[in-house]
């Protein structure tokens, strides 16, 4: 082309510069607009709150899936079918799962945590038995089983799993009829992809001559009234059983376990050839259960697990709606109404928290006036839930008439520890029942105390002139005063505890309350028919102990100038009791000769001898107090030590750590 050919077009380049005009400001405003837009790809910042939910968030917080599940499912392209159709979701992942030759751990746990949810939303059992089977498959098989992974303490899935499972059990069995309650029982149970074949002796819901008939999951029971609701960590539905006497069963251990309780029970479902029952679409289980008495873990896969138990749960619904509450005014002001001794076994009202095992030390729990052995309840769940002291001690209660004679009721107390030691071990081969800690609290205190002491006739010789041996010819007579007025150390008693007790009366008794209290007290007939022979004897006192005319109730005993009161502190304790007070002071800015709990004074609770003493601020009900419970169990765990170090060594269960 030669020079001259080229040539501007003038037109064309005035619509150019025209358009540049134009679309300059309109590039720019889009410029702009595009930069302050988000990126594909980007951050935000979160808040602290938001952030600590998302790191650990799961199903089973808040109905949303965890980060691992969500992972799998957007990997494999399953969001919107998921947010869709979560059955169809599910089942795409369950296909995946079958295709290749291991079962993979990420699919396994995507699939417990989706098959739950379902269930949650579709109310399906179907599914929570599905989720059980899926997170038993994470726990123990696959290509890594998380219960045999090294790295596992630092899985968050593993506890996920270990939950879902266990509330998937307790979920799958529930009855159809009444979905408060759980229903164990074997047969043929559908899942999503085929269906389970569930195996079940149901003469394992025999405990001991007890049967359980109504289970409730532990995990929905809302504990009230006590500080802690504790949970064993472990593998297992637990549940809370109702109980009902089983007559012509001969189970000596349950003997002196009452009617009423309600027991921890786990459930544990343990698969059997899960790879192929997978792959086939028909699996096959067994049921088994599990109580505390029994085993506190299971051998799973080759691995010991331990059994997630939930004693709170089962120690409040035992309380709740409970009639020794109720048994508390009515067992000061009638001496005859204790229910325990429509029971010849439990005449003498000592009975059993849990089966006696050989090998654990009882701990005797006495209660005080117009009180009863559910007043106990914060201690016994502290004892029951401590790593320490668990397997070690049994935990045995005593209920009486607390309005009627501190020495008739003594008497009853060391009438019924002698009759259950010797029918659990009538041959003495138990070491353990032969280190026994009693701990008393007010009144229960000074019963507690008369185990330890060497009283002769003293209580008999400081009131009547006739001699305590005359009284032969009256067996019925004599039975009694032996049991109520002489008093010797237990041998197989080793330790005592006195909680706020008035060793040297309690000022209330001796005031107007106190005499008030007297004279609505009405004595049971065997004391009053006591009282009329006695009253035949000479006397010499003005104010007989056990004269017809002034029979004294616990009240007049405490009150500081009694009889009572004078003989006790003359007399020793056992020299190889250690002994230790916890004394609760209301006013402790006051000078100590001023130091009071509103119905026992610090110089009436306060021993010489005692081996410690601890000062609690706190009114007279101080057994329940945190600082009582841990002062107690100091000195259980004191006890421990000094028996298991001289004398026989308790086979331990291992260590749990409850939360």
């Amino acid at each position: 082309m030669e020079p001259e050919d080229l040539q501007f077009n003038v037109p064309d380049l005035r619509i150019f510069i025209s358009m540049r005009r134009f679309f300059t400001p309109t590039l720019l405003l889009l410029f702009l607009l595009v930069a302050g837009c988000a990126t594909p790809v980007g951050v935000r910042t979160l808040d602290s709150r938001e952030a600590d939910r998302k790191l650990a968030a799961n199903v089973l917080t808040g109905e949303q899936l965890s980060s691992p599940t969500i992972h799998i499912i957007n990997r494999l392209g399953l969001a919107n079918t998921f947010a869709d159709d979560r059955a169809t979701a599910i089942a795409s992942l369950h296909d995946k799962l079958l295709e290749n030759g291991v079962l993979k751990q990420d699919l396994l746990f995507a699939l417990t945590e989706t098959s739950f949810l379902q269930a949650v939303e579709s109310e399906n059992p179907a599914y929570y038995l599905a989720a059980a089977l899926y997170a038993y498959a994470f726990l123990f098989h696959g290509e890594a089983p998380q219960a045999k992974n090294a790295m596992s303490a630092f899985e968050p899935r593993l506890r996920t799993a270990v939950d879902l499972y266990n509330r998937s059990i307790a979920k799958g069995f529930t009855s159809q009829e009444n979905p408060s309650q759980v229903r164990l029982a074997g047969g043929t149970y559908p899942l999503p992809f085929g269906h389970l074949q569930v195996d079940f002796d149901s003469r394992h819901l025999q405990w001991g001559n007890f049967r359980f008939v109504e289970l409730v999951q532990a995990a929905e029971i809302d504990v009230r009234g006590l500080r802690n609701k504790y949970r064993w960590p472990g593998i297992g539905a637990p549940l809370v059983a109702s109980t009902r006497y089983t007559k012509g069963i001969d189970a000596p251990g349950f003997a002196y376990v009452i009617s009423g309780m309600k027991v921890p029970l786990t459930a544990f479902l343990r698969f059997t050839d899960l790879e192929t029952g997978l792959r086939a679409g028909t699996l096959h289980s067994a049921l088994e259960i599990y109580t505390t008495d029994k085993a506190t873990s299971v051998r799973v896969e080759d691995r010991e697990i331990p059994v997630e138990y939930e004693l709170s749960s089962a120690l409040a619904s035992t309380l709740e709606g409970s009639q020794m509450y109720k048994l508390e005014i009515p067992g000061l002001l009638r001496g005859d109404i204790n229910p325990l001794k429509k029971v010849p076994r439990f005449r003498n009202g000592v009975f059993l928290t849990s089966p006696y095992k050989p090998g654990q030390i009882p701990l005797v729990l006495v209660h005080g006036t117009a009180s009863s052995p559910a007043r106990w309840a914060e201690l016994i769940n502290e004892v029951n839930n401590d790593r320490e002291l668990w397997g070690r001690y049994q935990i045995w209660l005593f209920l009486y008439d607390t309005g009627n004679p501190v020495l008739y009721s003594a008497g009853i107390l060391a009438e019924g520890l002698k009759s259950v030691v010797e029918e659990l071990d009538p041959e003495g081969k138990d070491p353990a029942l032969r280190e026994m800690v009693i701990v008393g609290h007010s009144q229960g205190g000074l019963l507690t105390r008369m185990m330890a002491t060497e009283s002769g006739t003293a209580f008999w010789d400081n009131a009547f002139s006739e001699s305590f041996e005359t009284l032969a010819e009256s067996p019925k007579v004599k039975e009694l005063l032996q049991q109520s007025v002489v008093y010797s150390p237990l041998l197989f008693v080793k330790r005592l505890v006195f909680i706020a007790t008035p060793h040297g009366g309690s000022y209330v008794a001796g005031g107007w309350i106190g005499r008030l209290a007297t004279k609505l007290i009405h004595l049971p007939p065997r004391v009053v028919e006591f009282g009329k022979d006695i009253a035949m004897l000479p006397t010499t006192k003005g104010a007989a102990l056990f004269a017809l005319r002034d029979i004294p109730r616990s009240t007049d005993d405490m009150d500081p100038k009694s009889e009572f009161v004078r003989t006790l502190t003359t007399l020793p304790m056992a020299t190889d009791v250690p002994f230790h007070s916890i004394i609760a002071v209301k006013n402790p800015e006051d000078p100590r000769e001023k130091w009071h709990d509103g119905v026992v004074a610090y110089g009436s609770a306060h021993l010489e001898e005692a081996e410690s003493e601890l000062i609690i601020p706190s009114g007279h009900s101080v057994q329940s107090e945190p600082a009582a419970i841990e002062e107690i169990r100091r000195i259980l765990v004191e006890h421990l030590r000094a028996t298991t170090s001289t004398q026989w060594a308790v086979e331990r269960s291992p260590e749990r750590a409850a939360r």
